[in-house]
């Protein structure tokens, strides 16, 4: 028995390991900016919370030089290939045919602006998996998850929030997912530690996309 007929998914870190490309794109902002002192290890706080949002909390920018940022940001990841610097993580594929096969709606679910979220999912042959992607604006006025989930069951036309799983590997996919009364699970081979992800509310775990399919269709999932 299903346990949920609809499950969202974020993009990087849970269908996409897309470090190199994001990280890759902040180093190139940053270094346009004149920043080049800092520990690189920071660079992969930028994968999954709004860009803005980040350049302000991890670097202290002002609004106007946080705007700069992503703008340099996108030059580099949207005009010049970043975005497909980009591997999908083995098992994704299987896991979603697996889903989709047994009556599940897929979605995704993803801070990253819709256009660029939708024209790499169909660099990487995932479209045919989906029925419709709902990301950010590209202004990032709507960057928040809980409003990106809920764009997203608007789109599917899914009211049951009970039968809804938001699926991701950081703090943000949990919380957007509690404040948007849906349950959620952490992917545990994506950015965030278990830690991160229990404190943010995850009601289960998965080490592997096979053990998403596993727990959505009732099977041993990692509680």
């Amino acid at each position: 028995m299903l346990r949920y007929s609809t499950v969202l998914f974020d993009l990087d870190g849970t269908l996409t390991d897309s470090a190199f490309g994001i990280t890759s794109s902040v180093r190139f902002a940053l270094k346009e900016l004149g920043v080049t002192e800092y520990d690189e290890r920071v660079l992969y706080k930028f994968i999954g919370p709004p860009l803005i949002w980040s350049f302000k909390e991890f670097f202290g920018m002002s609004d106007e030089r946080a705007q700069k940022g992503l703008e340099l940001y996108r030059l580099d990841y949207n005009e010049r290939g970043g975005k497909y610097r980009s591997t999908v993580y083995a098992g994704v594929e299987e896991a979603l045919g697996r889903m989709r096969e047994a009556g599940v709606k897929l979605a995704v679910a993803t801070a990253k602006p819709e256009v660029t979220a939708k024209e790499v999912i169909e660099h990487f042959g995932l479209d045919k998996y989906f029925a419709c992607v709902s990301g950010g604006n590209p202004d990032e006025k709507r960057c928040g998850k809980r409003d990106i989930i809920l764009h997203a069951m608007e789109l599917l036309g899914e009211k049951d929030r009970r039968r809804t799983l938001m699926v991701g590997d950081r703090e943000y996919d949990m919380a957007g997912a509690r404040e948007a009364g849906v349950r959620a699970l952490g992917a545990l081979y994506g950015f965030g530690s278990r830690e991160e992800l229990e404190s943010a509310g995850a009601e289960a775990f998965a080490a592997s996309p096979e053990e998403i399919a596993d727990y959505v269709l009732g099977a041993n999932g990692r509680e």
